[in-house]
């Protein structure tokens, strides 16, 4: 091995990990998925999570609203996250289309 090989380093921190998403069940690294849980304080409300960081089961999924409806149309949350009582899926279709939509673009009009 040359020199210039033994000083290469990773710039990544953690190794990456490989998720399938529970609508189009295509296998993608967890950074381009969304993460979904049961709220903490809500056993019926799912949660977006993408910042990774709420406790429980995860479910993931492609963030973007055709692979919600998806998810949604083949009750794959609640197959993913393991309830068996149907689950408000309402702040991830909202967190979706926020994030479909974009920053907020202000507009002016010259008079």
């Amino acid at each position: 091995m040359n020199e210039a090989a033994q000083h290469t380093t990773c710039t990544r921190t953690r190794p990456m990990r490989m998720r399938t998403c529970i609508a189009t069940r295509k296998v993608a690294s967890d950074e381009l998925l969304l993460r979904c849980v049961i709220s903490p304080d809500d056993p019926e409300t799912v949660l977006a999570d993408p910042d990774r960081k709420l406790p429980g089961r995860g479910a993931w999924i492609s963030p973007t609203m055709e692979a919600f409806e998806l998810a949604e149309k083949r009750r794959a949350f609640g197959r993913a996250l393991r309830v068996s009582t149907p689950v408000d899926l309402g702040h991830v279709r909202t967190y979706l289309a926020e994030l479909a939509d974009g920053p907020e673009t202000v507009r002016t009009t010259e008079h």
